[in-house]
């Protein structure tokens, strides 16, 4: 049965659950992984011979502008190997059959949605695990260990894992969750039309906490205050904030402002999880030597040996380990709460949104520590999903409609090359000027003194098809500088609660223009015959 395709969201819901409905489900789940454990490896087999088969190796020479043929021809492959999701999910029920375990612990609707769940689902599941590494998108898979296993679904609401009369269901389990009926987010779930459920469980504070999602028909509550604007939004995005520049607004946004990194308490728990593993495994560990620090002889520890070696972990091991993630558990959290206030705030000045297409898996390299603590990453990919999200009819009502989360803006997310604008060297007279990454402050040479972020947003405005449109922006920017220069200020004022280090970068009076860089004409010039600006005008 297909799942059907209207616009869905979750409601989540803590679960109350004792010792022994709490053992039943623990084994449920293994139940539940060494299923889809049998399953990746049967599709990993079948995916193989279909991969090697003669069939879709003549499928793949097909060209591309015969679709119907092509797609014929890799039907007909998938069907000689039994390389389906329906097939799989044939062995599954095979697998449960001959397995009692199994069968006794599961249905036959949440065996077949561990054989194969549709890609909306975040955790990928056998059939669509192996497709991705038949289709180049993935190297290999990965088979569920018990500790990463930790969410199982049904398909309907009708048989299996369902919600009925405010109880999550599951054969003869039947467990009650905790519902705050005064939150109206909690009272709006709970009102939809229930698709399926999922239950999963989560590590809060060493201890494991089980958990109902419904998923439901329509759209999640919405804040009045989290309204889509019209217009066009420009960015800059950089590793500890963003620049956007609207209409009639600008701002700089601290990434994950105020979020405590935990840094000196995870590097304590570090340092003694590592000293437990020493003591444990001193096979696994190459011996100590002697070396010179100045005049001081002192001794260096000896590096893990290569290889794979077999791990004793003491309890205190594993303790320490239990408060190292929740550790790290509570910094992602508070850092994705804070950054979804960033992309709401960005939202309600326009839909249309501009940014340059910046690699953030490039910056990793260099500034690890400071993407892992901000997350860039995660501003841009939901910006880019609640900007380009289709947009549901205005017949409903105002709180579900008018919301960021869940509803989509109707817009556009736009990225243009960084290499062909260059907005950071690029000035109102048609000259780029190089400028270094430690110079935060741009020095126009027509005069202008701007926060380089907030330039480089206006500038971001007026791109259309990787070029700029130098004209419109120069003749704009009297109009907007009044308030590029209010948010650069608002910036300055609350700079100290982004951090120490980011308001020395960004601030510093030493940070001045360089008039020896290098000069070249701006390319994307409207009017390329129209009179010239004085370089030092």
């Amino acid at each position: 049965m297909a799942r059907s395709k209207t616009p869905s969201f979750i409601t989540e819901l803590p679960l109350v659950v004792d010792s022994k409905q709490d053992a039943e489900l623990l084994s449920r789940f293994q139940a539940g992984r060494q299923l889809y454990n049998a399953c990746l490896n049967e599709a990993m087999v079948r995916m193989n011979l279909l991969r090697d088969s003669d069939a879709y190796k003549a499928a793949k020479k097909i060209p591309s502008d015969n679709p119907k043929e092509r797609q014929k021809a890799f039907g007909d492959a998938r069907k000689q190997h039994r390389y389906s999701d329906y097939d799989l999910q044939a062995y599954a029920n095979l697998v449960s059959k001959r397995s009692t375990w199994i069968s006794e612990k599961l249905d036959t609707h949440t065996q077949q949605t561990l054989a194969t769940v549709p890609k909306r689902n975040a955790t990928l599941r056998a059939f669509k695990a192996s497709e991705r590494v038949l289709f180049g998108r993935a190297k290999k898979v990965r088979y569920k260990v018990p500790t990463r296993f930790r969410s199982v679904e049904g398909k309907t609401n009708k048989q299996g894992i369902r919600w009925k009369d405010n109880q999550l269901i599951w054969g003869k389990l039947e467990l009650t969750p905790i519902i705050d009926w005064d939150n109206p987010v909690i009272l709006h779930g709970l009102s939809a039309v229930v698709k399926y459920v999922r239950i999963l469980w989560r590590e809060l504070n060493g201890k494991r906490r089980w958990y109902v999602q419904l998923v439901t028909e329509g759209v999640p509550y919405q804040k009045e205050k989290n309204y889509v604007g019209d217009g066009v939004v420009g960015l800059d995005l950089n590793i500890s904030n963003i620049a956007f520049v609207s209409d009639s607004q600008a701002g700089l946004l601290p990434f994950a402002e105020g979020v405590p990194t935990f840094e000196r308490e995870i590097k304590a728990l570090q340092r003694q999880m590592s000293r437990s593993r020493r003591t444990n495994n001193p096979d696994n560990y190459e011996s100590d030597s002697e070396g010179k620090r100045g005049r001081k002889t002192i001794t260096k520890k000896g590096k893990c040996k290569k290889g794979k070696s077999k791990w004793n972990n003491s309890k205190n091991y594993q303790r320490v380990a239990r408060k190292k993630r929740e550790l790290e558990r509570r910094k992602s959290a508070y850092s994705k709460s804070q950054n979804r206030k960033v992309v709401n705030e960005i939202l309600r000045h326009g839909k249309q949104i501009k940014t340059e297409n910046v690699s953030v898996k490039g910056w990793q390299k260099r500034y690890g520590k400071a993407i892992s603590a901000k997350s860039p990453g995660f501003v841009q990919s939901e910006l880019k999903r609640k900007a380009e999200k289709k947009k549901r009819s205005t017949s409903a009502p105002l709180h579900t409609r008018r919301g960021v989360r869940g509803v989509g803006a109707g817009g556009s997310f736009t990225k243009f090359s960084t290499q062909k604008t260059a907005l950071s060297q690029t000035h109102l007279n048609g000259e780029r000027i190089k400028k270094k990454l430690s110079e935060r402050v741009h020095h126009d040479v027509t005069g202008i003194v701007m926060h380089r972020d907030l330039f480089s947003a206006y500038l971001s405005r007026h791109i259309n098809d990787d070029k700029l449109s130098l004209q419109d922006a120069a003749l704009q920017y009297p109009g907007t500088e009044p308030f590029l220069v209010e948010a650069w200020k608002r910036y300055q004022e609350t700079a100290k609660r982004v951090g120490d280090a980011e308001s020395r970068q960004s601030h510093s009076p030493s940070e001045r223009f360089s008039k020896k860089l290098r000069k070249r004409r701006q390319i994307a010039d409207r009017k390329r015959s129209g009179p010239k600006a004085a370089p030092n005008s």
